[in-house]
């Protein structure tokens, strides 16, 4: 059963409030075990490393089933790609992917018809909403940071500090609450660290293209460095019976960037007035979390 009582010690002195988030990532030099163990990968070399997704899509496995991909014909302008391309053509879905069950595509026929009609269509991400899991690893334009600690290991994206909590060497409990980025327990193996996430909300969808799925959903993440530690790699197999005809498998590759402390990114204050049309509602509490 996971533990819900592991914490993080943090001791950085002389810090800023303001930088509060560089401190806690000071805290993986408290660890020298991880990076003593020679077995066991540190993503996080340096206090200042980060990862990068250049691309906000699943990469197709060699073979096999893979991700819901762009259908070939409209075409796809991304606005992340740089130079930003201010007139953003927006994905539309190959549904002829045959790990789709007819409700399923049913979903994304909806989603393509907004893209084709001229309409916004951002992910609820957009709008400050957590993508959930495995769609963490489409995160783009700002990097994902790794805390290793002999319990857990934790994954911070900066944009809007989106976190998530992998707890090393334990089962899922035996009943879990769906959540957002749902439960997820790892471990070592070899040069990999591999993730098990299950309980993950219906609210959050797989990727960009608004692939939905069931409380079913079961992922298996393999993070592992390549090109001598500049590039880190997932490799990434979704089973979902609810969802899905088939398990089908994807991969992500982030880049090193090695920027210095994470800066502070509030996404509800900064995508206000980025777009001209609706895309949804900002995320409110109706109730203090204290």
């Amino acid at each position: 059963m996971v533990n819900e009582s592991v914490s993080l010690h943090v001791s950085c002195k002389g810090l800023a409030p303001r930088l509060l988030l560089a401190g806690f990532l000071c805290s993986i030099v408290l660890w020298p075990a991880i990076a003593a163990d020679s077995a066991i990968p540190d993503f996080a070399p340096d206090t200042g490393t980060g990862w990068l997704a250049p691309e906000d899509d699943f990469i197709q496995p060699d073979s096999g089933a893979g991700p819901v991909k762009a259908d070939p014909a409209p075409p796809y302008l991304s606005f992340y790609k740089y130079p930003r391309n201010p007139n953003p053509a927006f994905r539309v879905a190959d549904l002829s992917n045959p790990i789709l069950q007819p409700w399923a595509k049913e979903e994304l026929r909806k989603a393509n018809d907004r893209a084709l009609s001229g309409k916004t269509v951002f992910t609820p991400t957009e709008r400050c909403w957590p993508i959930g899991v495995p769609g963490f690893l489409l995160y783009p334009a700002l990097p994902v940071y790794f805390l290793q600690t002999p319990k857990e290991v934790v994954m911070i994206w900066e944009q809007d500090h989106q976190v998530r909590h992998v707890y090393l060497n334990q089962t899922h409990s035996a009943r879990v609450t769906p959540s957002w980025f749902g439960e997820s327990v790892g471990h070592y193996e070899g040069d990999a660290l591999v993730v098990d996430t299950i309980g993950i909300t219906t609210k959050t969808q797989i990727d960009n293209y608004q692939t939905p799925h069931t409380e079913q959903l079961h992922v298996i993440e393999r993070f592992h460095m390549t090109e001598g530690g500049k590039t880190l790699e997932v490799n990434v197999h979704i089973e979902d019976p609810g969802a899905f005809t088939m398990p089908w498998n994807a991969v992500q590759r982030y880049r090193r960037v090695d920027q210095g402390a994470m800066i502070e990114a509030a996404c509800a204050e900064n995508s206000a007035d980025h777009f001209h049309q609706d895309v949804g509602a900002f995320p409110t509490a109706d109730k203090p979390e204290f």
